[in-house]
């Protein structure tokens, strides 16, 4: 095979061959294939796109430069979910424990923020001694014993992504959608789930802006999750408002502890329970609803077991930010506009976000909404409360912060957080 070759097949339009991504993929992870090759070879992928044979066979190739785990000891159903990801989205962590909690088990493995949006392992870690970092035995045995896991992906998981995700971050490709579902779905199956429930968003906040990109990703999502044994199917959900009042890490895990314990904003729990009767549905469980181990303290309880197995301690004092600022309402009316975007990014100035994978983040800052779209305000009302740990960073986030929220006579018509389901 010759890479130049197989780069000028897509750039010219072509369809890959097998044999063409089954080498390539694995020259790549071998270091035979160049970073700048495989970037052109991205870009061209991104410009001229994928037939659905190609993005099943590019994925199955990802699966294949790595191991795959087996969870046939667990006797539980197995079920995941993955969300495309968004601003103050901390579904995970709720849900994780209450499906647990159900009776499935639940192979959660999750990452970190990168840019505007934020990262479920980043707000775990703001619990005092939670490890994200499980071998494959702890994390089989955690699902046996606690029916619930959410952690890192190992490094033998998949590692062609791995090499391919930091790629498309610096190259410009992040946004193909053949290299978004195969990046996903090769991890996800990997992992050896039997069932698998998307959430992909789609809005100001989401890396699909439009709803018929969201659609068409969910879509290739889902075949490929069919074509390869998994029972998948997925919600298309708004993001062009932040989910929830908290968008950070420390301030996430606290209005999950609400959610836990009966209560939390209401779109929280909405997304929270439609997502947990999916995954039930999905791994086979009927007659059980997750709004009554909300109710009865179910969900809280394997929470609790959850963090403790992976040496957390579930009563201690999540981090506070010692930096405070208000965002006040100019003018009496209605909340029209709170965008996604503008507050993700007044959180990633705020130190809640990284613009490189390494980068470190801080646990207790972020932004902390007291007003909602649609709800009314007199002027000098509180919208938002903004969360640091060194003051220098309030004024630039108070800038995006402010410009984020938009104020009119008229309340805006109510729209639905759940859009659509495909399977």
């Amino acid at each position: 095979m010759n890479v130049i070759d197989v780069i000028r097949t897509k750039r010219d339009g072509g369809p890959l061959t097998d044999d063409q991504i089954d080498w390539v993929i694995d020259a790549y992870t071998k270091g035979v294939v160049a970073d700048e090759q495989m970037s052109a070879l991205a870009m061209a992928i991104l410009l001229r796109g994928m037939t659905g044979a190609e993005i099943a066979r590019w994925t199955a190739a990802m699966i294949a430069s790595g191991e795959r785990l087996d969870l046939s000891t667990v006797d539980r159903p197995t079920v995941d979910k993955h969300s495309t990801g968004g601003v103050g989205d901390k579904i995970t962590l709720p849900l994780t424990p209450l499906v647990a909690a159900c009776g499935a088990a639940v192979p959660q493995l999750s990452g970190r923020g990168l840019g505007h949006t934020g990262g479920t392992l980043d707000k775990l870690e703001s619990i005092p001694g939670f490890r994200t970092k499980l071998s494959n035995d702890e994390f089989v045995r955690q699902l046996q014993t606690v029916g619930a896991a959410i952690c890192a992906a190992g490094e033998g998981l998949a590692p062609a992504d791995r090499k391919l995700y930091a790629l498309r971050d610096v190259t410009g490709t992040v946004e193909a959608i053949p290299l978004i579902a195969s990046s996903i779905m090769s991890k996800k199956i990997a992992e050896g789930t039997a069932a698998l429930v998307l959430d992909v968003k789609f809005g100001s906040g989401a890396f699909m802006k439009k709803i018929e990109d969201a659609r068409e990703l969910a879509r290739t999502m889902v075949d490929l999750g069919k074509a390869h044994g998994v029972v998948t199917r997925a919600l298309l959900t708004d993001m062009n408002t932040p989910l929830g009042l908290a968008a950070g890490h420390s301030i996430e895990v606290e209005e999950s502890l609400e959610v836990l314990a009966g209560g939390g904003p209401a779109d929280v729990v909405e997304l929270t329970l439609a997502l947990a009767r999916e995954m039930l549905a999905a791994a086979g469980i009927d007659g059980v609803d997750p709004a009554d181990a909300l109710r009865d303290g179910r969900a809280m309880d394997a929470w609790r077991e959850l963090i403790t197995a992976q040496g957390g301690d579930p009563s201690a004092k999540l981090p506070q930010a010692p930096e405070t600022e208000v965002v006040r309402a100019d003018r009496d009316g209605y909340v029209t506009t709170l965008d996604a975007y503008g507050i993700g990014v007044a959180a990633w100035r705020l130190g809640a976000g990284r613009a490189r994978k390494e980068d470190p983040v801080s646990a207790s800052a972020g932004v902390m909404l007291r007003k909602k779209q649609g709800d009314a305000v007199r002027a000098g009302d509180v919208l938002m409360e903004l969360r640091a740990d060194e003051a220098g960073r309030i004024p630039s986030a108070l800038e995006v912060a402010a410009s984020a929220v938009t104020i009119s006579d008229t309340a805006p018509d109510a729209s639905p957080l759940v859009l659509e389901r495909l399977d």
